[in-house]
C-alpha cells in the first residue's frame, strides 16, 4: 500500500474555521495540500513550567493540537528527542481515532545516535510505536550538517534504508532538517535525487544565515516542499526591542511583531509550511488568524521596506562591527572568532542572551570558545575592520558564560 494515499487530500483550497478559512499550498512535487501553518511539537505546555521538559501537560497539549486540527491545520511535526522523547508519545495520543488520517505527520531520525545501518530501522520502529501509527508521512534526517551527511548518512547508506521504508509503507516521503552553512545545504540538496522535502531555519533576520533565501529558492526550484522552523527566532521576533516595536507601531497597518514575521514568510510562494511551537490557546488563535489572512505576494513595496528598516534596526544594535569575512581565521589556539562575536552580537540585537549562552556551552568545543583566547593579537593583524578582537574576547566570555564566569 502506498501510504501517501492514506493522507486525506483536501480538494478545496481552504477549510472554514471559526473566524476564517485556513490556507493551503501544494507540498512539493507530490502536490498534496498542506496547511500554511504547521503545529510544531518541540515546545508543548509542561506541568513543571520548564521549556521542553519531559513532564508534558498531556491533556492541555492534546487539546491544543486537536483545536488546531479542527481549525484546518493538517501538518504536525515532532522528533525523536523533543521533550526527551515524550513529544512523540503525546502526539501519538492526540492523533488517535480520526485525527491521524486528517494530518501529514512528520518526525525525525536521530542521526547523531546512529552508528550502524540497522539503527535507522530500530529508531524508526520505536517511533512508529510511540506515535501509535503504522506509517509516518514525512521522515526527516534530523539536523543534517556536513559532518552528519559525510560521516553517517552516506557511509552507512541510510538513504537506501529510507527508500526501503518508503517501499514497504513505513515512510511516505524522505526529507531532512538542516543546520549548517549555505554551501553544505547546496551539497546535500544536490547529493540525492529522492528528497521530497526539507526543513530550514528561516525568518526575516536569517535571509543570509544557514540555507537562507537562496537555499529556500533552490529547494523550491527542485520541487521540494519547504518547511520553515524558527519563524520567530525562538520568540525573539515576537518580543523585539523598543525601537523595533515603535517601527511596527508607526506603520499604517497595525499588526503584532509576530504577525508581521509570519506574514513576511507566507508572502513568499516558495514557503510551503511555517511551523509554530504553540503552547497556549492564545498563541494558537493568533497564529491561526495570521495564517487564515495570509497569501503569497501580499506584501507591497511599503511592507517590504518596513521589514528592511526593522532588519536594519536589529543589525544596528550589534555591539561589534564584524562582517564575518573570516580573515581573522584560523586562530592559532583554535578559537572560532566569528562565531563567538556572532553569538555576542545576537544577545545584544535581541536583548536576550539565553540562546547564545546555550549554543556557547553546548555547541562550541572548549577550544573554540572565547575563554580559550590567549590574546596573541594575530587575528587583529588580519582584521579589515580593525576590531580589537583580543580585548573583546574576555567581554564575550563574561557575557556568554554568565554566572559561571562570576564564580
Amino acid at each position: 500500500m502506498n501510504r501517501i494515499d492514506s493522507f486525506e487530500r483536501t480538494t478545496d483550497a481552504k477549510v472554514t474555521g471559526a473566524r476564517g478559512r485556513m490556507q493551503y499550498r501544494k507540498f512539493g512535487k507530490d502536490g498534496r495540500p498542506v496547511s500554511v501553518l504547521g503545529f510544531g511539537c518541540m515546545r508543548l505546555p509542561t506541568r513543571d513550567g520548564r521549556p521542553q521538559s519531559p513532564d508534558i501537560d498531556e491533556a492541555e497539549s492534546i487539546r491544543l493540537i486537536r483545536l488546531a486540527i479542527d481549525r484546518g491545520v493538517n501538518y504536525v511535526d515532532t522528533a525523536y528527542l523533543y521533550h526527551s522523547g515524550s513529544s512523540e508519545i503525546v502526539l501519538g495520543k492526540a492523533l488517535e481515532d480520526s485525527c491521524r488520517s486528517r494530518v501529514f505527520l512528520a518526525t525525525k531520525s536521530p542521526v547523531w545516535s546512529i552508528t550502524k545501518g540497522e539503527d535507522f530501522d530500530a529508531y524508526l520502529g520505536e517511533q512508529l510505536g510511540r506515535l501509535r501509527t503504522d506509517h509516518i508521512d514525512g521522515y526527516l534526517f534530523h539536523g543534517l550538517n556536513r559532518k552528519r551527511w559525510k560521516e553517517t548518512v552516506l557511509p552507512l547508506d541510510l538513504l537506501k534504508r529510507a527508500e526501503n521504508a518508503v517501499r514497504d509503507g513505513r515512510i511516505g516521503m524522505i526529507g531532512f532538517s538542516f543546520h549548517d552553512a549555505a554551501d553544505v545545504f547546496v551539497e546535500i540538496i544536490q547529493g540525492y535525487d529522492g528528497w521530497g522535502f526539507c526543513q530550514i531555519q528561516y525568518n526575516y533576520m536569517d535571509v543570509e544565515n544557514q540555507a537562507g533565501t537562496a537555499g529556500l529558492k533552490l529547494a523550491a526550484a527542485k520541487g521540494l516542499g519547504v518547511v520553515i522552523m524558527e519563524p520567530l527566532l525562538g520568540g525573539r521576533l515576537a518580543n523585539p526591542p523598543r525601537l523595533v516595536r515603535e517601527e511596527f507601531e508607526g506603520f499604517a497597518t497595525k499588526r503584532s511583531p509576530a504577525d508581521w514575521a509570519l506574514r513576511w514568510l507566507w508572502d513568499q510562494p516558495e514557503v510551503s509550511v511555517v511551523l509554530s511551537g504553540m503552547n497556549r490557546e492564545s498563541q494558537v488563535e493568533e497564529n491561526l488568524r495570521s495564517a487564515e489572512e495570509s497569501a503569497p505576494g501580499s506584501f507591497g513595496p511599503a511592507e517590504r521596506d518596513l521589514i528592511e528598516r526593522v532588519r536594519a534596526i536589529f543589525r544596528g544594535r550589534a555591539a561589534i562591527p564584524c562582517t564575518k569575512c573570516g580573515y581573522c581565521m584560523p586562530c592559532p589556539n583554535g578559537v572560532d572568532i566569528p562565531r563567538n562575536i556572532e553569538l555576542y552580537n545576537d544577545g545584544a540585537m535581541y536583548e536576550d542572551l539565553s540562546i547564545p549562552r546555550v549554543i556557547y556551552e553546548r555547541i562550541l568545543a572548549e577550544k573554540e570558545r572565547a575563554a580559550a583566547c590567549l590574546q596573541c593579537r594575530t587575528c587583529e593583524e588580519k582584521c579589515p575592520q580593525n576590531i580589537a578582537i583580543s580585548e573583546s574576547m574576555p567581554i564575550i566570555r563574561a557575557a556568554l558564560e554568565g554566572e559561571k564566569s562570576e564564580r
